[in-house]
């Protein structure tokens, strides 16, 4: 009897453990912030980033849970974020100054609670031909075939303003391919160029050069002494495509970029945002994004500021400050 009744009062003890295991359980979850960050299309570059930092932050940052989402990419970002419907996102350099200047293609709207955090890596121009044609420069493409990337995209526009840059976007013949399909076309000899504005290397352009001698040209030197396309958009940097990136490509190119940023809403506390960052720039952070991409290796303390013609959130700004950075005065108004 007094067996049975001690099993009964272990079976009572442990039943009361439990309940007290599960609503502390249930207390820590309701006392536990969550976060959204919005990233990009799935096996995308966007989904890659977004969902690393979201996986190291809520690992070392207490009592936050940041969720990774996909979304549509760069502009969908931009309004999710406007909208706080987001905290943290990836958004393109352009469409963020363009946004935030009312200078989205089709939409005046001013999105203004967006900040910039960081830089992530650079979306650089290529501009491919074959190596027997005598296309050496951007005034050589004058009533050529050049495929622009798929109508609608954001590869098309940055084409746009880089030919209308140049003067010669109405005396080119735009054809609107997407990436492999172009390649293709120029292989064919059904297309005089190829345009691809992506991250290095792109599959795209190392399927055109695995069947072709191509070349590609140096768009930096002519934008730069035409001199339009950073005084309209000074978004666009200077990068180099290092040589023997591409098959037959032994020299490096020097080419205009986008810049793929971290951003976040501005409703986001000061001090979350400057230890968020901080964490993601340690020799950690780093090494963690890295071993999910390697196009993680473009972040450093040095280039942490690239391509950022935005405000930089308050948070953001205390750390690159803290790191020696000096910010520009469109990064903190």
């Amino acid at each position: 009897m007094l067996i049975i009744f001690a099993q009964q009062i272990r079976n009572i003890l442990f039943s009361f453990a439990l309940v007290i295991m599960l609503l502390y359980s249930f207390k820590t979850i309701a006392t536990e912030r969550t976060l959204l960050f919005s990233g990009g299309p799935d096996g995308g570059t966007f989904q890659y980033f977004s969902a690393g930092i979201s996986e190291y932050l809520s690992k070392e940052i207490d009592g936050y849970m940041i969720l990774n989402e996909s979304s549509a990419g760069s502009v969908e970002n931009l309004k999710r974020l406007n909208n706080r419907e987001a905290d943290f996102g990836i958004t393109y350099s352009g469409d963020l100054y363009l946004g935030r200047n009312g200078r989205l293609r089709n939409n005046p709207r001013q999105f203004r609670n967006v900040h910039a955090l960081a830089y992530l890596y650079g979306a650089p121009a290529h501009l491919v031909v074959l190596n027997d044609r005598q296309i050496n420069s951007v005034s050589d493409l004058v009533g050529k075939k050049v495929a622009i990337g798929a109508s609608g995209s954001g590869a098309a526009a940055s084409a746009q303003r880089f030919f209308e840059s140049m003067s010669v976007w109405g005396k080119i013949e735009p054809q609107y391919l997407g990436y492999s399909e172009g390649a293709a076309a120029l292989g064919d000899g059904l297309i005089d160029a190829l345009w691809v504005f992506a991250g290095y290397p792109n599959s795209a352009v190392i399927q055109a050069a695995s069947s072709n001698k191509i070349k590609l040209l140096q768009t930096y030197s002519e934008a730069k002494k035409n001199g339009k396309l950073f005084e309209d958009f000074p978004f666009y940097s200077k990068v180099v495509i290092p040589a023997a990136t591409y098959q037959g490509v032994d020299y490096d190119v020097v080419t205009i970029q986008d810049s793929a940023l971290w951003t976040a809403g501005r409703h986001l506390p000061g001090d979350f945002v400057e230890k968020a960052v901080q964490l993601i720039y340690q020799s950690k952070g780093l090494e963690h994004l890295v071993s999910l991409k390697s196009t993680a290796k473009a972040m450093s303390i040095d280039s942490g500021l690239t391509g950022i013609v935005t405000p930089v959130h308050k948070g953001a700004q205390s750390f690159w400050e803290s790191k020696g950075k000096t910010l520009s005065a469109e990064q903190i108004r």
